[in-house]
């Protein structure tokens, strides 16, 4: 299969997927010809790596050698630091917002909220604080940047700045989802122990605006 194909990289994802059929989420993790192979110590690392290997040999594909990186304590994937403290933002994905002028128009408005969207579980209540780019981008809103929109992306710039050491989820251990609800929005925590998994948090429609707090959280 050639890549450039309209449906190409489903395809190719969907043949990952099935190369390494019971591995993914023990050994690793997979998006379209990334891999990444874990393990909690190093000789379980060696016995994933082998397991994943012979996968991918007997499926008769191949790797670029110079395209694999072997033994790492910490690796950029898909954006994020993976390593054994947790997960982080990309320092190089955090410079493009930390750099990223002020929107001219609601094309540009699009663009750095996607970007930071993509982060926002690691802010706490990111869709409150993003309110007014979003309402900024409605359709038949006049594109009009005041102070709030000024205040708001310089905010959303800061906090992805700072943002913490996300850690890994331990289905032993017990969840602990901490929320809160306002007229606008909806946030929580999700933690073990001390240690943030991830925030998450939503606009409300119209609709859900309606609702009492209780429901709401």
């Amino acid at each position: 299969m050639l890549f450039g194909l309209c449906n190409a990289q489903a395809t190719f994802e969907r043949l990952m997927e099935l190369v390494l059929t019971g591995l993914i989420g023990d050994a690793c993790l997979v998006y379209l010809d990334d891999i990444i192979i874990v393990g909690r110590t190093f000789e379980e690392h060696l016995q994933n790596l082998e397991r994943v290997l012979m996968k991918i040999q007997s499926a008769n594909l191949k790797l670029s050698p110079k395209k694999c990186l072997l033994f790492k304590r910490e690796v950029s994937f898909l954006g994020y630091v993976v390593s054994e403290g947790g997960i982080r933002t990309d320092p190089e994905k955090i410079a493009a917002v930390k750099d990223w002028p002020v929107p001219k128009d609601k094309t540009q408005v699009r663009a750095f909220l996607g970007l930071c969207s993509y982060y926002r579980r690691f802010v706490k209540n990111f869709a409150d604080i993003a309110k007014p780019l979003h309402k900024l981008t409605e359709e038949k809103r006049h594109f009009c940047w005041d102070a709030s929109c000024d205040i708001t992306f310089q905010e959303l710039k800061d906090r992805l700045c700072k943002t913490p050491i996300l850690g890994y989820p331990d289905a032993d251990k017990e969840f602990i989802v901490d929320t809160d609800a306002s007229d606008i929005g909806l946030g929580s925590t999700h933690r073990q122990v001390v240690v943030v998994i991830a925030y998450f948090s939503k606009s409300l429609s119209k609709l859900e605006r309606n609702y009492c707090v209780t429901r709401r959280e």
